[in-house]
Order: structure tokens, then C-alpha cells, then sequence
């Protein structure tokens, strides 16, 4: 299997701070986020122009498939999480036990998902409709769980939280599904390109966090063990969180395509709406890069362990 292009240049991105983090921070940093605030409104609002009214209505009868999915996404997944919190001693382990469950209450992705529902030759209506509408209900239940959280550690400006997802995520999107009709074909015929930007602007933000939280000494306490236990933890948690789907989805009785679906769509979370969010959610710039790297691990592991499922169904199929 060949290494994903967007994942190696994330992981680039962090090397690359990790040895020029005066770059990312001080000064130049304002500089940087208003670059990322501008093409976090351009990610949304050509997120809206892509929106098709059309595509989301053949996906709305099959209601079973989306209440699975998108209850796995917001409630399922966040409890997984939220059950060890109990366990946490020390400021240290709540730290990476918070940046786990800002991961758990992320809402799914959206390219990757539908990309690899048709190539596993499941619902693919479905699957559009669900990855389109799980980034809007995660507008309003990312910040509601991860509220429950901050506002304890006095880390919470809820004005200011949803003043930033009004400016630069719900009106872009409002923007772009007002143009639907208008750019809509052409935003189709350029995706790649706007793909291509989308993953350039994350690239940025993931560059411009860890270069702060380096430059800050965010990570001095992390051991080797730490980076060990996330890495393990990650895994862990797509496993069961797949698993779980999977005998939902055997005690539901559903079909071979709704079934791909329910996977593919629940179990992921998208790194794009994880990089907004966290530049929304935390006042702190230096804690961004600590937040960002178990979604960062998930994502790489649930490409790699998708793109084999993938061809493990096709060949049940042939």
C-alpha cells in the first residue's frame, strides 16, 4: 500500500516545526492565523457549494442507517471515552485523556468516507447524505461536549466560540449553499483543486500549532511512553468503535451496502473539522499541537485500515 500523500505531509509539517518553531510562533504568528482564518471560511463555504440538495434528499428514507451513524459519531464515541476519564490523577494525564476526547466528539469526514463507501460498493447516497450532515450537527455538539470539560478548567468563552463558528464556519457555509446552484458544477468539476487547498490550509494550521506548542514547552513532560500509549490508545479505539458497529449493524439485520456504510461513516473522524475546531475551542495557541496529535495518529491509521478493508469487501464481492 502506498503511504497517503496528505497524511506524510502532516506529519512533515510537525518535523518541520519541531526544528523551526520561532517560524510558527511569536510575531509571525498573527500573520499565519489570518491566513488559516481566511482559508478556513474558503474550506467552508466551497463545503456548502458542494452541499447538493438533490444527492442529500436520495439519502434521507433509510433512517435506521443514519440514526446508527450519526449516534456512534456524537454519543457512542464520546462515552467510550468519557469512562476512563475517572482514572485521570494529574493535571498531565487529564491533558491527553481532553485531547482524546475533543477526538471522540469530532463528527466524521467527509471526502474520505463517500470515497470509500463507493469503492467498497456500498450505499453511496447514504454515505453522502451522513458525511454531509454529520459536519453540521458537529457544530453544535462539538462545542457542547467539550464545554462540559473546559468549563471546569476555566478554558471557556462560550461567546467567543460561537462568534468564531459564525464567522468562520456557519456563514461561509450558509454563503455556499445559497451558490449551490450557481458554482455547484463548477465546484465538481474543480474538486481535486479544492481538495488540494482544503488539505494546504490544514498542513498550515497543524504546522503553525505544534510550532507554538514546541515553542511553548507544551510537550517537554511527554515521554516516549506517552507518544506509546496514544499511538496504542488511537488504534484501540477505531477497533471497538468499528466493532460495536459492526454487531449493531449484525442485530439491526441490515444489508451488505448499509452495512459498509454504517462503518465507513461512523467509525471516522474528520481531521478537517478537528483543525477548526481546535483553533476555535482553545484560548490557549500553545495547547493546539497536543490536542491535534491522537486525531492526527487516527486519521493516519484509519486510512491505512480502511484502504484494506476496502479491498477485503471487493473481493468478497468478486
Amino acid at each position: 500500500m502506498k503511504p497517503d500523500k496528505f497524511v506524510l505531509a502532516l506529519f512533515i509539517s510537525v518535523v518541520v516545526a519541531w526544528f523551526t518553531p520561532e517560524a510558527g510562533a511569536g510575531a509571525s504568528r498573527v500573520f499565519l492565523d489570518k491566513i488559516a482564518s481566511g482559508g478556513i471560511m474558503l474550506i467552508f463555504f466551497f463545503y456548502g457549494v458542494k452541499l447538493s440538495p438533490e444527492k442529500i434528499k436520495m439519502g434521507l428514507k433509510n433512517w435506521r442507517l443514519h440514526v446508527l451513524i450519526q449516534v456512534t459519531t456524537f454519543v457512542i464515541c464520546p462515552l467510550l471515552v468519557l469512562g476512563f476519564y475517572p482514572w485521570m490523577q494529574n493535571d498531565h494525564q487529564r491533558m491527553i485523556w481532553l485531547s482524546f476526547f475533543f477526538l471522540a466528539a469530532l463528527p466524521s469526514t467527509v471526502s474520505s468516507s463517500v470515497v470509500m463507501v463507493a469503492l467498497a460498493k456500498g450505499n453511496l447516497p447514504a454515505a453522502i447524505f451522513n458525511a454531509s450532515i454529520s459536519g453540521l450537527i458537529g457544530l453544535i455538539l462539538t462545542p457542547l461536549w467539550m464545554g462540559i470539560f473546559l468549563q471546569q478548567q476555566g478554558d471557556l468563552d462560550f461567546l467567543r466560540i460561537y462568534f468564531k463558528l459564525l464567522t468562520e464556519i456557519i456563514i461561509p457555509v450558509i454563503a455556499g449553499i445559497s451558490v449551490q446552484k450557481l458554482l455547484g458544477g463548477w465546484a465538481a468539476k474543480y474538486g481535486k483543486q479544492l481538495s488540494l487547498f482544503d488539505k494546504s490550509v490544514i498542513v498550515l494550521i497543524v504546522y503553525k500549532s505544534f510550532a507554538q506548542s514546541f515553542h511553548d514547552g507544551v510537550f517537554s513532560e511527554m515521554r516516549f511512553l506517552d507518544l506509546v500509549f496514544l499511538s496504542f490508545a488511537t488504534i484501540a479505539l477505531f477497533i471497538i468503535l468499528y466493532g460495536l458497529i459492526y454487531l449493531i449493524t449484525k442485530l439491526l439485520s441490515f444489508n451488505r451496502e448499509d452495512r459498509i456504510t454504517a462503518l465507513f461513516c461512523g467509525s471516522k473522524k474528520s481531521l478537517v473539522h478537528g483543525t477548526v475546531f481546535s483553533k476555535v475551542l482553545f484560548n490557549d495557541a500553545s495547547v493546539v499541537g497536543f490536542m491535534l496529535l491522537p486525531l492526527m495518529l487516527f486519521h493516519a491509521f484509519q486510512l491505512f485500515i480502511v484502504s484494506y478493508i476496502v479491498g477485503y469487501f471487493n473481493r468478497k464481492v468478486q
